[in-house]
């Protein structure tokens, strides 16, 4: 996982993204040490916080870049 690598990138401590988060910094180091799972809604917080997709945070990608929105499909009047 690259949590802490994203982190550092930033130049915040752990204690600055619990406070963003609004967890215990015990929990965050949880998520950078990978002894916990993260949930759902922290990674995207995340992702969103690093400008990046949660594919790169966990590691499954190499591409930095978040992924583009998908453009909503306009409906067909009937």
């Amino acid at each position: 996982m690259r949590l802490k690598d994203l982190r550092e990138d930033y130049d915040l401590r752990q204690k600055d993204i619990a406070k963003i988060l609004n967890i215990a910094e015990r929990t965050y180091s949880g998520y950078e040490t990978e002894t916990r799972w993260i949930p759902k809604d922290i990674l995207i917080h995340l992702a969103k916080l690093y400008h990046t997709s949660t594919d790169y945070i966990l590691g499954l990608t190499d591409v930095r870049t978040p992924y583009p929105k998908k453009k909503k499909k306009k409906k067909i009047p009937s």
